[in-house]
């Protein structure tokens, strides 16, 4: 203690030391053995006599009373904090003021007996407990009970706190690193109690932690591994696949920072301070009951977790997985990603092919869950019936339809149009188009069905007759040369043969010299077969028998 500074005396005049003031004595004393003498400057005992509007009298043993303003026992709701009878330490500032009172304060003596406590717990490295008032520049400024004292923003917690303003209003117990009373400056520090009591709390509970013991722990941080969980003292790390029995691509899919959770302790290294935990050990491994809630052959309900290129797997519960093949995901076109049949987190019914309880296998079906489509397409989709589709896609050799879900038929090119000039099925038809068809054929164990979509419309080859007649001299253009003859083309629809023998009168080595593919020829027609489609066609017998010029190569 600074010298010079006030002792502390019992009532009514008693020397005490630093500490509490000495019982020796006593109010009692004053009757039996008169008035002690008192200086000014001493911290007293006294008793409260009355409590009045604005002052509270007080017996400190002396010859007369001592007053105080009410306001100094007042708290900050206006509540007064004593009552008659109590027993107070003082501050006597004079023993007669101007009007002969004794001038006394309870403020000040607080104030002195707070330094006492912050003395006391700076000397022997005792906690003193500190409500935390104000933020200031690069901290917070606590009241120690009357004195107030600077805590750090580094020694409020045990790491870097961005928002101080959390801790003000709170009381917390802290340790004096420097003090000053001259200066009335005092430092303190949380975060010393706070390493202390953790380390505290760590020794103890890596020597009582037992592999299998269930713990409850506060998850800290999540990594792509895992997750850090604090024990009270010790951190232990919950591995990614120690967290379900199930599949997770992230420790976030159940865990949050913050989160209280049980755990049971894996593995404990004493000399190295590392502790393994385990989350999904609180359960029994499902796989060792899976024999008796699944059966093959039967369907159930799933969850769609992931998609693969093989496939999609389906939780049927946690920790039980299993593949839906790609060929098993739905009936009709072949599915070139499973992504065109289900998505992540969609319900599903799925039947049970296979179980591998040891190697954890299920083989699963999507489509078998379902009756096979195809066993009533015969019924259902007879030779010439019209029906409605949608097309799922486009080829170089025709379009496919679906007429139902898993019911996928293919309308070949030629079979799109009578018209001669369909080179590719996109000059007719686009993905997604509806459109009307006719059943051709049906093979249920090839599962192929045949559509058309021409025989909509009436055969134009059944008129071809009334539009040309043998002898007729019509104008045709050349399509395709060949080395038997020559085909043109008498409209979009009908196409006739110009055989080697009708291409002209004059002497040719080869036909190309005389006709060429897109020239306008007159031609004769010579045969009409309407049931073979087949009309032949002669530029020779033609009116017209001398040809333009073939074009220079």
């Amino acid at each position: 203690m600074d010298s010079g500074e006030t002792n502390i005396h019992d009532s009514p005049g008693t020397v005490a030391g630093p500490a509490e003031p000495a019982e020796a004595g006593g109010f009692e004393e004053q009757f039996l053995g008169g008035l002690r003498e008192v200086e000014e400057g001493e911290l007293l005992k006294g008793h409260v006599v009355a409590i009045g509007e604005a002052e509270v009298v007080v017996d400190i043993g002396y010859k007369s009373e001592g007053v105080i303003p009410r306001a100094e026992f007042t708290d900050p709701l206006g509540k007064i904090t004593v009552k008659p009878g109590d027993e107070i330490y003082v501050y006597l500032e004079r023993k007669e003021g101007f009007d002969g009172e004794v001038r006394i304060s309870f403020a000040k003596a607080e104030r002195m007996r707070t330094w006492e406590k912050v003395l006391e717990a700076f000397e022997k490295q005792t906690p003193i407990d500190a409500t935390l008032l104000r933020r200031v520049k690069g901290g917070l400024m606590a009241d120690l009970g009357g004195v107030e004292a600077f805590l750090p923003g580094s020694q409020v917690a045990l790491k870097s706190v961005a928002n101080l303003d959390q801790f003000i209003g709170k009381t917390y117990p802290v340790q004096v690193l420097k003090l000053n009373k001259r200066r009335s400056n005092v430092v303190v520090s949380r975060r010393t109690l706070l390493e202390t009591q953790t380390a505290k709390m760590r020794e103890e509970l890596m020597t009582t932690i037992q592999p299998g013991d269930r713990r409850k722990g506060v998850v800290k941080t999540l990594t792509a591994y895992g997750a850090f969980v604090d024990l009270g003292g010790v951190d232990g790390l919950l591995h990614i696949t120690d967290m379900s029995w199930g599949r997770l691509a992230h420790p976030s899919q159940i865990l949050k920072a913050e989160q209280e959770i049980e755990v049971v302790i894996l593995a404990v290294d004493r000399e190295k301070g590392k502790v393994s935990l385990g989350l999904k050990q609180k359960n029994p491994d499902p796989w060792t009951v899976v024999e008796q809630n699944y059966q093959a052959g039967q369907v159930y309900s799933g969850t769609v977790t992931s998609l693969a290129e093989y496939g999609a797997f389906v939780q049927l519960e946690e920790g039980v997985e299993g593949l839906v093949h790609v060929s098993e995901l739905a009936w009709g076109h072949k599915i070139k990603s499973a992504s065109e049949v289900v998505q992540p987190g969609q319900s599903v019914k799925i039947k049970l092919l296979s179980l591998d309880p040891k190697a954890k296998r299920v083989s699963l079906s999507l489509r078998q869950a379902e009756s096979d489509p195809w066993s009533l397409v015969a019924d259902r989709y007879p030779v010439g019936a019209r029906v409605q589709g949608l097309v799922r896609g486009l080829a170089d050799f025709g379009a496919f339809v679906e007429v139902e879900e898993g019911v996928e038929g293919l309308v070949h090119i030629s079979d799109l149009a009578w018209s001669r000039k369909v080179k590719h099925p996109s000059s007719l038809l686009k993905k997604g188009d509806k459109v009307d068809v006719v059943v051709l054929g049906s093979d249920k164990a090839a599962r192929r069905l045949s559509l058309g979509m021409k025989q909509l419309q009436a055969d134009p080859w059944n008129l071809v007759q009334t539009t040309y007649r043998v002898g007729q001299e019509v104008k045709a253009t050349i399509t395709n040369v060949t080395s038997f003859g020559a085909f043109a083309a008498l409209d979009d629809v009908i196409e006739g043969l110009i055989p080697l023998a009708h291409l002209s009168a004059k002497t040719f080595k080869k036909p190309e010299e005389v006709v060429q593919p897109g020239q306008e020829v007159m031609v004769k027609v010579t045969k009409i077969q309407p049931q073979a489609h087949k009309i032949a066609l002669s530029i020779r017998l033609a009116s017209q028998d001398s040809l333009p010029a073939p074009a220079a190569e």
